[in-house]
């Protein structure tokens, strides 16, 4: 499957109610400002947790959810590998937003006088080297969205307090940046994906610069039969011999067979284009189960 799909004209979409799209923080987080690039006109609505957005678009709650699946620092969501496998969801799109952090406090504040610093553990990470190098002695306090502790160091009004997320988040609730760009490499991106029922319109209420001008990704999970040597090389053999470039694999423990694995894999290619369907069909028979998660544009990227 090779060509675009073909985008809705202004009649088709002027009479739709702006659909309902979730992600998990509060206002201010990165999540929301990748949603606002996949569906700019859309309903926003946070959620506390992972789970809870994903549960709410399972129920019909939401029409989409947009999450982080891996950082480019930081590396792999596997929360959310999970939560895919434990829900009936798709993958309709995908977004890449250039993550900027900065330290940011109660106005009035400074550099020498925080005592604790709060924000998500991925933040966390990927700003360790300032937070060695800078605030040698201040508490890291892991919490459960960047903007939420924005939000939290905000309602304290304590100038020893700080947060580590974004400029919109610091903009929301009042707080002054006191470090800009402070994330240990400023080549800083995560991938976040859009998901949906499998019965929903891919392209609804989808940017049409969302879409990208990238080739087709496909995502898939399987489980192999049985744990015998080689038999990994031949679950992935199947994609070789087809000159189907792998671009990620992930693997995550099967819930209730402890030592064995399930394994994420993104390819080049819709699951539509003949030498991938042929794949996949052979993988069918060596493997113990096999779930395509989504094909969908490799999408945009946001600077």
């Amino acid at each position: 499957m090779t060509d675009s799909p073909a985008p809705r004209s202004e009649s088709d979409t002027a009479d739709r109610p702006a659909i309902r799209v979730g992600f998990q923080g509060e206002v201010g987080a990165y999540s929301e400002e990748a949603l606002s690039g996949l569906y700019p006109s859309a309903q926003m609505v946070p959620h506390p947790s992972f789970e809870a957005t994903f549960d709410a678009v399972t129920r019909g709650e939401l029409d989409r959810a947009v999450l982080p699946i891996e950082n480019s620092l930081f590396g792999s969501v596997h929360q959310n590998y999970d939560l895919l496998l434990e829900h009936d969801l798709i993958i309709v799109a995908q977004v890449q937003l250039r993550i900027r952090h900065q330290l940011m406090a109660p106005r009035g504040a400074s550099l020498e006088g925080i005592k604790q610093v709060l924000s998500h553990p991925q933040a966390i990470g990927q700003c360790r080297e300032f937070l060695r190098g800078r605030l040698t002695n201040a508490h890291i306090q892991p919490t459960y969205d960047t903007a939420g502790a924005a939000k939290d160091v905000a309602a304290s009004g304590d100038l020893s307090r700080a947060a580590i997320a974004s400029s919109a988040a610091a903009s929301e609730y009042g707080l002054d940046v006191l470090a800009a760009d402070i994330e240990s490499n400023h080549a800083n991106y995560t991938r976040f994906l859009a998901l949906a029922r499998p019965d929903a319109d891919p392209l609804q209420g989808l940017a049409e610069e969302a879409l990208g001008s990238g080739e087709y990704r496909t995502s898939l999970v399987y489980a192999q039969k049985e744990n015998v040597p080689g038999g990994l090389f031949k679950s992935l053999a199947v994609f070789a011999l087809r000159d189907i470039d792998l671009l990620k694999i992930e693997s995550r423990p099967l819930v209730g067979s402890p030592g064995k694995y399930v394994f994420y894999l993104d390819l080049a290619g819709h699951s539509d284009d003949e030498p991938v369907r042929n794949a996949l069909h052979h993988l069918n028979e060596i493997a113990a189960q096999v779930r395509v998660l989504g094909s969908f544009r490799a999408g945009r990227v946001i600077e």
